[in-house]
């Protein structure tokens, strides 16, 4: 039996690196940067890297799709002269194109789980979160279990709306800054029946920088794990796919692959959000049935 879990994520926010190069290469003064986008690489484009990573380790994961619309349609017009709304969608991209739709058939095909990550005001929007939940079910052939909002953004209604919607679990609830279990060591029920929601134990921007201190970095893993392994819990760790480029974020991928191959090593179950959810939590609830 195993002795506690790892559920590993990906949010898919920014596969492309686009006209953000040029940003970086002025705010940071990095000539890396610019010769990125001169050579029309892709840095971000890591989704073999990490399939053949978590292949070769023996675990999938879960990959949640961002469908975001035209920052023309979302903003004001004074919005449109705010530089941060600009970062915000550079990387931008269709799940319609070719190659979207290609790699989210084939992580599907594959064993991986494909979610929806929820655009930046779809929170707050029903019928945006309808059309999403429907455009990728419509790219998978069939309906999908989870999603993680963008930026972890949730109103008082958002839950409601994923549970209206069919979702069986939501992976919003924690945070960018910091990481531990703050909301309890177990999936949360908050409506009494089946729909879960996962806390996110760890985002990896909340670390220390593996690339200038990788010991720091691996102590707060290893107090995580040990933590999750004295209480029986469900850590959800939550890594972008751009932080498995190691040119631009040395430390990253070391880190995740030591996290996963200690996780195995002390027993944990390790896989994605909805194959946990099938195998232990579905038809569950969190209050007593009626004899």
């Amino acid at each position: 039996m195993n002795k506690f879990a790892l559920c590993l994520t990906h949010d898919v926010d920014r596969p492309y690196k686009t006209y953000q190069g040029l940003y970086y290469a002025i705010t940071e003064r990095s000539p890396y940067h610019l010769q990125t986008l001169l050579s029309r690489s892709n840095p971000y484009w890591q989704f073999e890297e990490i399939m053949a990573l978590e292949r070769d380790l023996g675990v999938r994961s879960s990959f949640y799709f961002l469908n975001e619309p035209s920052l023309l349609k979302t903003v004001s017009l004074g919005d449109l002269f705010d530089p941060k709304n600009w970062l915000e969608h550079a990387g931008r991209y269709d799940i319609t194109d070719d190659e979207i739709v290609d790699v989210i058939r084939r992580l599907d095909a594959d064993g991986w789980e494909v979610g929806l990550h929820g655009s930046f005001r779809s929170c707050d929007d029903f019928d945006r979160l309808r059309t999403e939940k429907r455009e990728l079910e419509s790219i998978l052939g069939h309906e999908i279990l989870g999603i993680r909002q963008h930026h972890l953004r949730r109103t008082h209604r958002t839950w409601q709306y994923h549970r209206e919607l069919g979702l069986k679990y939501d992976a919003s609830l924690g945070s960018s800054t910091k990481y531990g279990f703050d909301y309890g060591y177990q999936p949360l029920h908050p409506f009494d029946d089946e729909f879960v929601v996962f806390p996110l134990s760890l985002m990896e921007v909340s670390l220390p920088d593996p690339g200038e201190d990788f010991d720091a970095a691996w102590a707060a893993c290893e107090r995580l794990l040990d933590e999750a392994e004295e209480n029986e819990a469900v850590l959800t760790a939550l890594w972008h796919p751009r932080y498995f480029n190691e040119a631009e974020f040395p430390g990253y991928r070391r880190l995740y692959v030591r996290l996963v191959e200690t996780a195995l090593e002390r027993g944990a179950w390790v896989g994605p959000l909805g194959d946990y959810y099938r195998t232990f939590l579905e038809g569950e609830t969190s209050v007593p049935q009626a004899a």
